[in-house]
């Protein structure tokens, strides 16, 4: 009698892969890592010119040619991009997870159907990956604040309780994204479309006070507009993130990581048959 296999669902399982499989989740994302810059001139110095390319068009598209202006301590061009930069990196770390996630099962189908692979750790892969760029863009505005400054605000003990929650977010719709780009293919073209609308609906080049009142709850509904404010305000203006706040952040977060991954254990079952 043949018997269906069941894939733990709970929260112990979903961090419990990490833990379990640390040695194997450190060679994938170092091979992805390496293997997006080996053969280059700079190699990893990619990682850091191509934001700051950005950064600089941005600035002079945004801050020049339409002379948007940011009140209080954004003042300068040098704070304006800065402010621009917090937004740049929070939204590519949630875009790279969510690109990348339609194609991952599918273009690792030769593990799909190895009994012995953990299938539920290629999903942190991604976000290890994309936390390694996140991590850079947040070393360079670092440096740039202790530059500009002289000093590191004291509210910088606070960023991980913003950028825990953040990656959790990124996991969940990595898992979700992942496990319904093997059934639907032309997801990638969808969520591709979609980081881009995030960008220029993300309080990114803009302050979310600029937008009109009666239109704030398309940042509202925005799943990272929030994380850009909260992670700008600890960097830039030594603001200390509200726990009413972070309490709503930590529980979206636990929700959309515990059901990707919930629905990623429940449908991989079918990966094999449909790819």
């Amino acid at each position: 009698m043949s018997t269906i296999r069941r894939y733990p669902i709970g929260p112990r399982a979903l961090f419990g892969t990490v833990l379990e499989h640390a040695s194997l989740l450190w060679q994938f994302s170092r091979r992805e890592i390496s293997g997006r810059y080996r053969g280059s001139l700079i190699g990893f110095g990619w990682a850091v010119l191509n934001p700051l390319l950005l950064l600089a068009i941005y600035t002079f598209v945004f801050s020049v040619v339409f002379r948007i202006r940011w009140d209080g301590p954004v003042g300068d061009r040098t704070g304006f991009a800065l402010a621009v930069y917090c937004g740049m990196i929070v939204h590519g770390f949630f875009a790279e997870c969510m690109t990348r996630a339609p194609q991952l099962i599918v273009d690792n189908r030769n593990l799909v159907k190895k009994v012995v692979f953990p299938l539920q750790l290629l999903p942190w892969s991604v976000l290890v990956v994309a936390a390694f760029h996140f991590t850079v863009g947040l070393a360079l505005i670092a440096a740039a604040v202790l530059v500009k400054t002289a000093a590191l605000p004291a509210s910088m003990v606070a960023l991980p309780m913003v950028v825990a929650p953040l990656a959790l977010l990124c996991l969940g719709v990595v898992y979700g994204c992942s496990a319904l780009g093997v059934y639907l293919r032309d997801l990638s073209q969808v969520v591709g479309f979609l980081a881009l609308t995030l960008l220029f609906l993300s309080p990114v080049f803009y302050p979310a006070s600029a937008i009109p009142e009666n239109w704030r709850f398309v940042v509202a509904l925005n799943p990272i507009a929030t994380f850009i404010e909260l992670t700008r305000g600890i960097l830039l203006y030594g603001t200390w993130p509200a726990p009413w706040t972070l309490a709503s952040v930590w529980g979206l977060s636990l929700a959309v990581a515990w059901l990707g991954f919930y629905g990623f254990q429940r449908t991989r079952r079918g990966f094999a048959d449909v790819l």
